[in-house]
Protein backbone atom coordinates (compact mmCIF):
# COMPACT_ATOMS: atom_id res chain seq x y z
CA UNK A 1 0.00 0.00 0.00
CA UNK A 2 1.37 3.45 -0.94
CA UNK A 3 1.70 6.47 1.34
CA UNK A 4 -0.85 8.24 -0.90
CA UNK A 5 -3.43 5.50 -0.20
CA UNK A 6 -2.54 5.46 3.51
CA UNK A 7 -2.96 9.22 3.79
CA UNK A 8 -6.24 9.18 1.86
CA UNK A 9 -7.58 6.54 4.25
CA UNK A 10 -6.30 8.53 7.24
CA UNK A 11 -8.18 11.62 6.06
CA UNK A 12 -11.38 9.63 5.44
CA UNK A 13 -11.18 8.11 8.91
CA UNK A 14 -10.34 11.22 10.93
CA UNK A 15 -11.99 14.10 9.02
CA UNK A 16 -15.51 14.82 7.80
CA UNK A 17 -16.50 17.28 5.06
CA UNK A 18 -18.50 20.25 6.35
CA UNK A 19 -18.79 22.14 3.05
CA UNK A 20 -17.43 22.16 -0.48
CA UNK A 21 -15.70 25.39 -1.49
CA UNK A 22 -15.30 24.58 -5.17
CA UNK A 23 -15.52 21.63 -7.51
CA UNK A 24 -14.40 21.17 -11.11
CA UNK A 25 -13.12 18.53 -13.52
CA UNK A 26 -9.68 18.89 -11.92
CA UNK A 27 -10.90 18.11 -8.42
CA UNK A 28 -12.52 19.42 -5.27
CA UNK A 29 -11.68 21.80 -2.42
CA UNK A 30 -13.52 21.23 0.87
CA UNK A 31 -13.58 22.46 4.43
CA UNK A 32 -13.16 19.45 6.71
CA UNK A 33 -13.54 18.99 10.45
CA UNK A 34 -11.20 16.89 12.57
CA UNK A 35 -13.40 14.40 14.42
CA UNK A 36 -11.41 14.55 17.68
CA UNK A 37 -10.27 18.18 18.02
CA UNK A 38 -13.16 19.78 16.12
CA UNK A 39 -10.69 21.97 14.25
CA UNK A 40 -11.38 23.05 10.66
CA UNK A 41 -8.96 22.51 7.77
CA UNK A 42 -8.96 22.75 3.98
CA UNK A 43 -8.70 19.52 2.00
CA UNK A 44 -7.66 19.72 -1.64
CA UNK A 45 -8.01 16.74 -3.98
CA UNK A 46 -7.06 17.35 -7.60
CA UNK A 47 -5.27 16.13 -10.68
CA UNK A 48 -2.05 17.98 -11.40
CA UNK A 49 1.38 18.81 -10.05
CA UNK A 50 1.71 18.83 -6.27
CA UNK A 51 5.34 19.93 -6.13
CA UNK A 52 4.58 23.48 -4.98
CA UNK A 53 2.46 22.24 -2.08
CA UNK A 54 5.16 19.75 -1.11
CA UNK A 55 7.79 22.50 -1.00
CA UNK A 56 5.52 24.64 1.17
CA UNK A 57 4.81 21.88 3.70
CA UNK A 58 5.64 23.10 7.19
CA UNK A 59 6.64 26.62 6.10
CA UNK A 60 5.10 29.27 8.36
CA UNK A 61 4.26 32.66 6.91
CA UNK A 62 1.44 34.89 8.26
CA UNK A 63 0.46 35.79 4.68
CA UNK A 64 0.06 32.18 3.48
CA UNK A 65 -1.98 29.24 4.82
CA UNK A 66 0.22 26.59 6.40
CA UNK A 67 0.39 23.39 4.35
CA UNK A 68 0.26 20.51 6.80
CA UNK A 69 0.66 17.62 4.35
CA UNK A 70 0.84 17.19 0.58
CA UNK A 71 0.91 13.76 -1.05
CA UNK A 72 0.76 12.80 -4.71
CA UNK A 73 0.69 9.67 -6.83
CA UNK A 74 0.28 9.48 -10.63
CA UNK A 75 -0.78 13.15 -10.86
CA UNK A 76 -3.38 12.67 -8.11
CA UNK A 77 -2.75 15.18 -5.31
CA UNK A 78 -4.15 15.39 -1.77
CA UNK A 79 -3.36 18.43 0.38
CA UNK A 80 -4.35 19.19 3.95
CA UNK A 81 -3.84 22.80 4.92
CA UNK A 82 -4.75 25.43 7.48
CA UNK A 83 -8.26 26.86 7.18
CA UNK A 84 -8.03 30.65 6.94
CA UNK A 85 -11.10 32.28 8.44
CA UNK A 86 -11.99 35.74 7.16
CA UNK A 87 -13.58 37.71 4.33
CA UNK A 88 -12.94 36.83 0.70
CA UNK A 89 -11.69 39.87 -1.22
CA UNK A 90 -13.87 39.05 -4.23
CA UNK A 91 -16.97 39.19 -2.02
CA UNK A 92 -15.83 42.47 -0.50
CA UNK A 93 -15.39 44.00 -3.96
CA UNK A 94 -19.04 43.24 -4.75
CA UNK A 95 -20.06 45.93 -2.29
CA UNK A 96 -17.41 48.63 -2.64
CA UNK A 97 -13.89 49.48 -3.77
CA UNK A 98 -10.82 49.87 -1.59
CA UNK A 99 -9.23 53.20 -0.70
CA UNK A 100 -5.65 53.92 -1.74
CA UNK A 101 -4.55 53.44 1.88
CA UNK A 102 -6.27 50.06 2.12
CA UNK A 103 -4.95 48.99 -1.29
CA UNK A 104 -1.40 49.92 -0.32
CA UNK A 105 -1.57 47.98 2.96
CA UNK A 106 -3.22 44.84 1.56
CA UNK A 107 -1.05 44.82 -1.57
CA UNK A 108 2.03 44.98 0.66
CA UNK A 109 0.71 41.86 2.44
CA UNK A 110 0.30 40.07 -0.91
CA UNK A 111 3.85 41.13 -1.81
CA UNK A 112 5.11 39.50 1.40
CA UNK A 113 3.22 36.31 0.53
CA UNK A 114 4.71 36.32 -2.96
CA UNK A 115 8.18 36.97 -1.58
CA UNK A 116 7.86 33.83 0.55
CA UNK A 117 6.72 31.81 -2.47
CA UNK A 118 9.34 33.21 -4.84
CA UNK A 119 12.07 32.53 -2.27
CA UNK A 120 11.09 28.85 -2.60
CA UNK A 121 11.21 29.05 -6.40
CA UNK A 122 7.40 28.92 -6.62
CA UNK A 123 5.31 31.02 -9.01
CA UNK A 124 1.70 31.37 -7.80
CA UNK A 125 0.20 32.03 -11.29
CA UNK A 126 -3.32 32.82 -10.01
CA UNK A 127 -3.21 36.01 -7.95
CA UNK A 128 -6.78 37.36 -7.92
CA UNK A 129 -9.41 38.55 -5.39
CA UNK A 130 -11.00 35.09 -5.08
CA UNK A 131 -7.69 33.74 -3.74
CA UNK A 132 -7.19 36.40 -1.07
CA UNK A 133 -8.71 36.17 2.41
CA UNK A 134 -8.71 39.20 4.71
CA UNK A 135 -7.99 37.84 8.19
CA UNK A 136 -7.96 40.47 10.95
CA UNK A 137 -7.08 43.23 8.44
CA UNK A 138 -4.25 41.13 6.97
CA UNK A 139 -4.30 39.70 3.44
CA UNK A 140 -3.60 35.97 3.14
CA UNK A 141 -2.87 34.58 -0.33
CA UNK A 142 -4.39 31.12 -0.80
CA UNK A 143 -4.82 28.38 -3.44
CA UNK A 144 -1.61 27.02 -4.96
CA UNK A 145 -3.38 24.61 -7.34
CA UNK A 146 -2.09 26.54 -10.37
CA UNK A 147 1.35 27.17 -8.86
CA UNK A 148 4.50 25.75 -10.36
CA UNK A 149 8.16 25.50 -9.46
CA UNK A 150 10.45 27.47 -11.80
CA UNK A 151 12.75 25.21 -13.83
CA UNK A 152 15.92 26.72 -15.28
CA UNK A 153 16.06 24.25 -18.18
CA UNK A 154 12.50 24.85 -19.44
CA UNK A 155 11.50 27.20 -22.29
CA UNK A 156 7.81 27.46 -21.35
CA UNK A 157 5.19 26.12 -18.94
CA UNK A 158 4.14 22.54 -19.60
CA UNK A 159 0.61 23.19 -18.31
CA UNK A 160 -1.31 26.39 -19.07
CA UNK A 161 -3.23 27.51 -15.99
CA UNK A 162 -4.42 30.83 -14.61
CA UNK A 163 -7.42 33.13 -14.73
CA UNK A 164 -8.19 35.13 -17.88
CA UNK A 165 -7.76 38.83 -17.22
CA UNK A 166 -5.24 38.24 -14.43
CA UNK A 167 -2.84 35.76 -16.05
CA UNK A 168 0.31 37.22 -17.59
CA UNK A 169 0.78 36.81 -21.38
CA UNK A 170 3.63 34.34 -20.87
CA UNK A 171 1.24 31.96 -19.09
CA UNK A 172 -0.29 31.18 -22.47
CA UNK A 173 2.81 29.38 -23.75
CA UNK A 174 4.88 32.34 -24.94
CA UNK A 175 7.67 31.62 -22.44
CA UNK A 176 8.23 30.07 -19.03
CA UNK A 177 6.60 31.97 -16.17
CA UNK A 178 8.71 33.33 -13.35
CA UNK A 179 8.13 35.78 -10.49
CA UNK A 180 7.28 38.54 -12.97
CA UNK A 181 4.08 36.71 -13.95
CA UNK A 182 2.84 37.19 -10.39
CA UNK A 183 3.86 40.85 -10.54
CA UNK A 184 1.63 41.23 -13.62
CA UNK A 185 -1.33 39.67 -11.81
CA UNK A 186 -0.68 41.81 -8.74
CA UNK A 187 -0.86 44.91 -10.95
CA UNK A 188 -4.26 43.82 -12.29
CA UNK A 189 -5.40 43.08 -8.72
CA UNK A 190 -4.44 46.54 -7.45
CA UNK A 191 -6.27 48.22 -10.31
CA UNK A 192 -9.41 46.15 -9.64
CA UNK A 193 -9.24 47.09 -5.96
CA UNK A 194 -9.08 50.79 -6.81
CA UNK A 195 -11.32 51.10 -9.88
CA UNK A 196 -13.28 47.87 -10.19
CA UNK A 197 -11.98 47.61 -13.77
CA UNK A 198 -9.14 45.98 -15.70
CA UNK A 199 -6.39 48.58 -16.37
CA UNK A 200 -7.02 48.23 -20.12
CA UNK A 201 -10.50 49.66 -19.45
CA UNK A 202 -9.79 52.14 -16.66
CA UNK A 203 -6.36 52.75 -15.18
CA UNK A 204 -6.01 53.97 -11.60
CA UNK A 205 -4.86 57.57 -11.26
CA UNK A 206 -1.60 59.06 -10.04
CA UNK A 207 1.24 57.09 -8.46
CA UNK A 208 -0.80 53.88 -8.33
CA UNK A 209 -1.55 54.15 -12.03
CA UNK A 210 2.15 54.45 -12.86
CA UNK A 211 2.99 51.50 -10.59
CA UNK A 212 0.25 49.35 -12.12
CA UNK A 213 1.30 50.25 -15.65
CA UNK A 214 4.84 49.04 -14.97
CA UNK A 215 3.58 45.84 -13.33
CA UNK A 216 1.41 45.00 -16.35
CA UNK A 217 3.74 45.67 -19.27
CA UNK A 218 3.28 42.86 -21.82
CA UNK A 219 7.00 42.04 -21.92
CA UNK A 220 8.28 40.68 -18.56
CA UNK A 221 11.63 42.36 -19.21
CA UNK A 222 10.07 45.80 -18.67
CA UNK A 223 8.15 44.99 -15.48
CA UNK A 224 9.56 45.35 -11.98
CA UNK A 225 12.49 42.95 -11.70
CA UNK A 226 11.21 41.23 -8.55
CA UNK A 227 8.60 41.58 -5.83
CA UNK A 228 10.97 43.51 -3.56
CA UNK A 229 11.04 46.30 -6.14
CA UNK A 230 7.24 46.39 -6.12
CA UNK A 231 7.27 46.63 -2.32
CA UNK A 232 9.70 49.52 -2.53
CA UNK A 233 7.47 51.28 -5.07
CA UNK A 234 4.44 50.83 -2.79
CA UNK A 235 6.26 52.65 0.01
Amino acid sequence: MSYYTDFKEFVSEHFSVTRVLKESERGRVSVVRHETSGGSYVLREYTGDGQAYKQLTGIRCPYLPEVLEAVSENDQVIVLEEYVSGDNMADMLQGCLFTEKETKRLSADVCKALYALHSCGIVHRDVKPENIIIRKDRAVLTDFDASRVFKTDQANDTVILGTTGYAAPEQYGISQTDARADIYSLGILMNIMLTGEHPSVKLAKGKFGRLIRKCTVVSPAYRYRDILHVMEALR
